[in-house]
């Protein structure tokens, strides 16, 4: 007998940058029907080679496939693509990085014009695309009925996460982690930054702060539970009166060392802002608070 196959499904992706083209390799080597097609013309031809159907134009390329995965620059880009395409019936799924007001008016663009639509924010950089032990997956949101169609196919890249209904949520989970990973940074900067002019060795440094920063992910998890909780007391170690009193410690550190004090001072500022507002007993999630509008 003939072993069952199953086909599988075809996919069109617009836009081989970088990752557009890592998505569309990854697709391609796990034997994927794909259609690709880009504004500048030599990138799509370069994985003619590899299997890919070159489509002569955004309009022929959303025509080739149901699934349609848009890579493109941002929003804009997107806009210009698909002005005066045909999108009636196609699953649109939108990994261009944009906001989350830009998504959900993406989405109600995609219903207008007889489209289901997911949006994707991609936690992953290019080389990680297409290795699923190197960890990287994409946030998926919009509907979940498309997304567990789709999931299969989607998770042949990356990992797929799906966050809602709301397809701004992807943009949201997306923007908040590289917003922390940034915060991250600067303070890493901060520190190299204060040995710099001394007979120190970054690299004999780095294991010590890479080690610290580990040590220090439980107070992400404390402080989500004290904002579900709304007492910003509980498990209190540091308290925050305890914490402001030490600020003075790092700023001088920082004049001594000659070293700019900018990534600290908006933090520290908040953190006495809550404390002048009676939180002297909390830890730090009141300063969630004061950010919010």
């Amino acid at each position: 007998m003939e072993p069952n196959t199953v086909e599988k499904p075809s996919v069109t992706v617009l836009g081989l940058g970088a990752m557009g083209a890592a998505l569309a390799r990854a697709w391609l080597a796990a034997g994927y029907p794909l259609t690709v097609w880009n504004r500048t013309p030599g990138r799509a031809a370069a994985l003619a080679p590899e299997g890919a159907r070159v489509a002569g134009s955004a309009a022929q390329a959303v025509a080739a496939s149901t699934l349609v995965v848009i890579c493109l620059l941002d929003d804009t880009s997107v806009d210009e693509v698909l002005a005066g395409v045909d999108v009636a019936g196609r699953d649109l799924v939108n990994l261009t990085t944009s906001t989350p007001a830009q998504a959900r008016a993406r989405a109600a663009w995609a219903r207008r014009h007889g489209a289901r639509y997911l949006d994707g924010g991609i936690m992953a950089v290019p080389p990680m695309v297409g290795a699923p032990e190197a960890g990287g997956y994409v946030f998926y949101s919009g509907s979940r009925g498309l997304f567990e169609r789709h999931q299969e196919t989607l998770g042949v890249p990356a990992g797929t996460t799906y966050v809602g209904e709301d397809a701004g949520f992807a943009a949201l989970h997306d923007v908040a982690l590289l917003s922390a990973m940034y915060g991250m940074f600067a303070g890493t900067a901060h520190a190299f930054a204060l040995i710099r002019r001394e007979d120190i060795d970054p690299a004999a440094l780095a294991p010590l702060l890479a080690d610290w920063l580990v040590a220090m992910i439980p107070a992400v998890h404390q402080t989500a539970d004290q904002l579900c909780s709304g007492d910003y007391t509980t498990g209190v170690v540091s308290p925050l009166a305890m914490q402001v009193a030490g600020t003075p410690t790092f700023l001088r550190t920082a004049e001594q060392q000659g070293v700019s004090p900018e990534l600290l001072i908006p933090y520290f500022d908040l953190m006495r802002r809550r404390l002048a507002e009676g939180g002297g007993e909390e830890d730090l999630a009141g300063v969630v608070d004061l950010l919010l509008r």
